[in-house]
Formats: C-alpha cells, sequence, structure tokens
C-alpha cells in the first residue's frame, strides 16, 4: 500500500484495545446495573477510546451481552464451579474470549485466548489468568477441533 493510501485509509483502532473497553462496560453493567447505552456512553468518554476500535467495541460488547446465557452454557463444562462464583472479571473475560472462540471465525482461537489472558493480568486475581488459558483452552478444543488439531500438526 502506498504512503498516500495509508493516509487515506481509515483507521480501524486497536481490538486489543475494544476488548478492554468491552470488559469495563460489562463490569460495570453487571455491578452497577446501570442501562446498556448509559453504560456505553460512559465507556466512550474514555480519552484512550479514540485508540481503540469502536465498532468492534460495539460488537463485542453487545453480543455478548445478548449471548451471555448461551456462551455460559458452553463455557460450564470447563469450570469448577457456577459461573455466579466467579469475579466479575474473569466472568467477563471468559465470556468475552467464549464470544469469539465460538461467534468469531477470523479471531484466531490463539489470539483470542491470549487476549483474554492479558486482560485477566491486568485485571483479574493473581493467578486468575491460568485459570482463565485453562478454560478457554478446553473451549477452543470444543469448538474448533479442525483449527485447533491444525495448530498441533
Amino acid at each position: 500500500m502506498s504512503p498516500a493510501a495509508k493516509a487515506a485509509a481509515p483507521k480501524l483502532g486497536s481490538r486489543s484495545l475494544s476488548r478492554e473497553f468491552a470488559l469495563r462496560a460489562l463490569y460495570a453493567h453487571t455491578l452497577g446495573g446501570q442501562d446498556v447505552v448509559d453504560v456505553a456512553a460512559h465507556v466512550r468518554e474514555d480519552a484512550d477510546f479514540a485508540k481503540a476500535n469502536a465498532a468492534y467495541f460495539e460488537t463485542l460488547f453487545h453480543a455478548v451481552l445478548k449471548e451471555a446465557p448461551d456462551l455460559e452454557v458452553k463455557l460450564a463444562p470447563h469450570l469448577d464451579r457456577e459461573i455466579c462464583e466467579l469475579s466479575p472479571i474473569e466472568r467477563g473475560i471468559l465470556l468475552i474470549g467464549a464470544h469469539e472462540i465460538v461467534n468469531c471465525p477470523d479471531v484466531p482461537y490463539r489470539v483470542a485466548i491470549n487476549e483474554a489472558v492479558e486482560l485477566a493480568k491486568k485485571y483479574g486475581g493473581t493467578d486468575g489468568h491460568k485459570y482463565v488459558n485453562g478454560v478457554l483452552d478446553k473451549l477452543a478444543r470444543q469448538m474448533r477441533p479442525d483449527e485447533f488439531q491444525a495448530r498441533q500438526s
């Protein structure tokens, strides 16, 4: 791509940052019980939001809220406790990772897991990232067996 074309191309922003903002919004919605529209608007006011991929944030946040019951069913066999016993941070991270593994074939499962692990390292408990990694790895084996096997070969 030429320098002129790069300059003219719209910047999509960081998907990693979009995941972080989605986690913040899920956390605020879960704990505060605020309206989804208000939570999303509040998150968009953060100065760093301009660096995020706004469209991906919107899609991720609303999809995770809508699909949470189904995603929780898919996660349940891989958890060592009920999902309601997880911290709101771990729950949110697992839902984001599960959504990407289940519904976003354009996101390699290793990327979805790695992004979730990074969120857990930043926001979760001491060893929360290990738990998130293990749960999402098991889900990926189940949901993306072809991709998982191809990576192992």
